[in-house]
């Protein structure tokens, strides 16, 4: 049964099992645990069609995942497709209104009465797929908490060695040939830290980029966990008047996530922090 729609930050672990126990890799009381698989078979879809109750995208790779847990104390976060999924609004009003596709010229001209060169997507769920998901939280992990701590970028731009590196793909849907809508996850292990980043990515073709950030770091020897949630938004129009008009392939930017990512004022942004239980704080970085 799909879970409650709560908020965000509160999200508990309830649909998604996790098959993967073995980690990636464990550093400094840490443990990585990554799956990254096919895309899921027909029965598959269909009970993961009845536990969320809306269409699935094109292609959901429901068995994929990144879980990041302190061994010690059992507090952990991780990434799923089907309980990101589960966050999509599921009665097609994430924003005021259902997004809006431009249609053909031609196809124009015959509805031409009716609207005015922009029409209404009409289905009974977010058809971008557009999600909050901000991770899931295991039922040991303490509440995240706003703070105006911020995630350290100077220690991310050290030339420090890269332990660990993986990149997942969750789901993918090209919106019917409209654009595109996708959520990924990354990862990197360094010696003293680590940084993950879910990234929900939509374009919809001449109307709107949409991304939804969210970043955990873990500075390994600390005992708290800080997660950062980053909404950014802007027409497409306003985004592909940013391309180099010296570029003879426009579509060569609008596909490159990081820099769409540079040119989208951010709409909201938030930082929080989970701090691990007293006397389970990682264990010194060797």
């Amino acid at each position: 049964m799909a879970a409650t729609q709560q908020s965000p930050d509160q999200a508990r672990l309830s649909i998604y099992a996790p098959t993967v126990t073995t980690p990636s890799i464990t550093r400094a009381g840490w443990s990585i645990y990554c799956a990254k698989t096919a895309i899921l078979k027909s029965d598959e879809i269909d009970q993961t069609t009845e536990r969320i109750k809306i269409p699935l995208p094109e292609m959901i790779f429901g068995n994929n995942h990144v879980i990041v847990r302190h061994d010690a104390s059992g507090w952990e976060i991780g990434f799923n497709a089907v309980d990101a999924l589960d966050r999509v609004d599921k009665h097609g009003n994430p924003d005021g209104g259902l997004v809006k596709v431009s249609y053909s010229e031609a196809w124009l001209k015959d509805k031409a009465k009716s609207e005015d060169g922009v029409h209404e997507v009409v289905k009974p769920f977010d058809w971008t797929y557009t999600t909050d998901y901000r991770g899931t939280c295991g039922p040991k992990t303490t509440v995240f908490e706003k703070t105006d701590d911020r995630i350290p970028l100077h220690k991310l731009r050290r030339p420090d060695p890269i332990l660990f590196f993986e990149d997942i793909v969750l789901f993918e849907d090209e919106l019917g040939d409209n654009g595109i809508s996708m959520l990924s996850v990354k990862i990197r292990v360094m010696p003293d830290r680590l940084l993950l980043l879910c990234r929900f990515f939509l374009r919809v073709d001449d109307v709107v980029f949409r991304i939804r950030d969210s970043r955990v770091f873990i500075e390994f020897g600390d005992n708290e966990v800080l997660r950062e949630y980053v909404v950014k938004q802007d027409t497409y129009a306003n985004v592909k008047r940013k391309v180099p008009f010296t570029t003879r392939d426009f579509g060569l930017f609008l596909r490159d996530q990081n820099w769409v990512a540079e040119q989208l004022p951010t709409i909201e942004a938030v930082t929080e922090k989970a701090k691990l239980l007293p006397g389970h704080a990682s264990s010194d970085v060797r």
